[in-house]
């Protein structure tokens, strides 16, 4: 009995050692799992649910397809990269979307699951382009445009990010504790499980007179990571 937390993956056709481990550990660890979390940025970018094929994701579609046929439930976050996952990807998939933040229970515990990206105050000009590409209007004019154009836009957009992130100091793109606090203190919850940093790790501290617990899920650049769960304990585990 168990239940596994993933995030930030970054699938794409350039990484396919990274697809086939990550079909890999759907076969294997995912199925007989009492449910698979995906909490955000499963895919290096996502330009709608009518590109599937075009961006050579169909795999790990039919993978996902397989392990929720089996009977594993997998639920799945937008994360920065993939916020365009609408109703056809769960169609196709099985999988259910989750909004953020999304409380679930985990064994008797509430639980806060994130992908983390809002929870990175400190950071400006991200929140500020984020806010962009989020907006109604943006959404409905990129989807609107052709495929080759929506391509040429993330690879233009991933071009940008990559500068603007070299540029920027580390402790600017993480989580700002402030911001942690306030969302658990809303929630009225002690434990939070989230992506985005790339920083696996698991952090206790004091809040409201008792002892919360904030882990960080790894992504999947050059190895997998997995929070496994079970109603003993959650382990962080790195995947070859």
């Amino acid at each position: 009995m168990a239940t596994l937390f993933i995030s930030d993956l970054h699938l794409s056709a350039e990484r396919p050692a990274i697809i086939d481990l990550f079909l890999r550990f759907l076969r294997e660890r995912g199925a007989g799992s009492d449910a698979l979390y995906i909490l955000g940025d499963l895919f290096e970018y996502w330009i709608g649910d009518d590109a599937a094929g075009y961006s050579g994701y169909l795999p790990v579609m039919d993978g996902l397809r397989s392990l929720t046929s089996a009977g594993t439930p997998v639920y799945l976050m937008h994360g920065n990269r993939d916020f365009l996952l609408a109703g056809g990807f769960e169609q196709a998939t099985g999988a259910r979307l989750l909004p953020e933040p999304a409380l679930i229970d985990l064994y008797g515990e509430a639980v806060l699951l994130m992908h983390g990206d809002t929870l990175c105050t400190d950071d400006i000009e991200y929140q500020r382009f984020r806010a962009t590409v989020r907006d109604p209007a943006w959404i409905a004019q990129f989807v609107a445009k052709s495929l080759e154009e929506r391509q040429a836009i993330v690879r233009n957009l991933r071009e940008t990010s990559k500068a603007a992130t070299a540029a920027k100091k580390p402790e600017i793109m993480d989580v700002n504790q402030n911001a942690v606090e306030s969302v658990m203190t809303a929630h009225r919850i002690v434990r939070l499980i989230h992506g985005h940093t790339h920083r696996p790790s698991m952090h206790e501290f004091p809040l409201n007179g008792k002892t919360a617990h904030r882990t960080v899920l790894g992504d999947w650049y050059d190895q997998g990571s997995v929070l496994v769960c079970t109603p003993e304990s959650c382990v962080l585990e790195q995947l070859g």
